[in-house]
């Protein structure tokens, strides 16, 4: 780790939020020299901090070793400019050797993804997290998503364990739910919003004290993603209002046709304007001709915002 536990807070309370896709060469190898460049075009932009394997990234499709040399990688190349979670999860020991190598390979932080498949007893997720927090030293910060939601007192209960557990990542899009942990958990925690395209929930998120979010779009229309964060926070609606309708909505709708779009479009955005990173890995598939197309047309609609 390159950054205190404070710093790491401070990083991802505030300010735009990476996520950057995972590179696979034309056999679906794992490029480390095309994702080395696409992380030192990252942290050229106005970012707080880089989380690396993540949902964007398909952590769920790399093996160990792979996710040990993608978390690799991008510490050498980030190289202490801002902190680099990486990923942990599916059951608790694959959770813990994940974390593991992520704090072997010198990350400042995990997101902890939900357990694999089977639905779980708040419970029994509480005891799920509480295992890999108290398997590193590194901090943590849960993924409330899926099969793997926590309520307010299971949050509560999972903080108090936990004093490495620093954050709560929404990937919901309750804002009942998470504006009810928010006032109850307080700021023993910092909140990241983490729906899909984060950027259409931004506003609510702002409201009950979400100041920052996931970025997937970053990967291919940064300087757009990075002026609607600083918009936002700005207040300036009617900038907010207009990429939101201009590019936000007709993006959702299309990630909406087919699901795994959420990643698979990130990937086709980064071909089309020039930094490919190779396919998606089954079970997720790439859009066709035509969505590729409208794609193509958001991204041009992107540059004139």
């Amino acid at each position: 780790m390159k950054f205190s536990r404070a710093a790491v807070v401070e990083a991802i309370g505030d300010g735009l939020l990476s996520f950057p896709i995972t590179d696979f060469d034309s056999e679906g190898r794992f490029d480390a020299g095309s994702y080395r460049r696409r992380l030192e075009w990252f942290v050229s932009h106005d970012i707080s901090a880089v989380f690396v394997a993540g949902g964007t990234g398909e952590f769920f499709n790399l093996s160990l070793d792979e996710y040990r040399e993608v978390v690799r990688v991008a510490v050498e190349t980030v190289d202490g400019k801002l902190p680099v979670i990486a990923s942990a999860g599916l059951s608790v020991e694959s959770g813990k050797a994940f974390a593991r190598a992520a704090e072997e390979a010198g990350a400042d932080g995990i997101l902890l993804m939900p357990p694999y498949l089977t639905e779980c007893p708040q419970e029994g997720l509480v005891e799920y997290a509480r295992r890999i927090c108290d398997a590193t030293e590194l901090n943590v910060i849960y993924y409330n998503r899926g099969n793997g939601i926590l309520n307010a007192d299971s949050v509560q209960a999972l903080a108090d364990r936990c004093p490495n557990l620093i954050g709560l990542k929404d990937g919901k899009g309750d804002i009942q739910l998470l504006n009810k942990i928010v006032k109850t958990v307080g700021d023993r925690l910092v909140y990241v919003g983490g729906v899909p395209t984060a950027e259409i929930f931004a506003e609510a998120y702002l409201s009950i004290g979400v100041n920052t979010y996931s970025s997937a779009v970053f990967n291919f229309v940064p300087d757009m993603a990075v002026k609607f964060y600083k918009e936002l926070r700005k207040g300036n609606r009617e900038v907010v209002k207009q990429i939101t309708n201009d590019f936000f909505i007709p993006f959702v709708d299309l990630r909406d046709r087919k699901a795994g779009y959420a990643v698979s479009l990130i990937k086709a955005g980064a071909e089309i304007i020039g930094r490919p990173a190779g396919s998606v890995r089954a079970p997720l598939t790439m859009p066709s001709t035509e969505e590729r197309q409208q794609l193509e047309t958001l991204v041009e609609k992107a540059r004139q915002l």
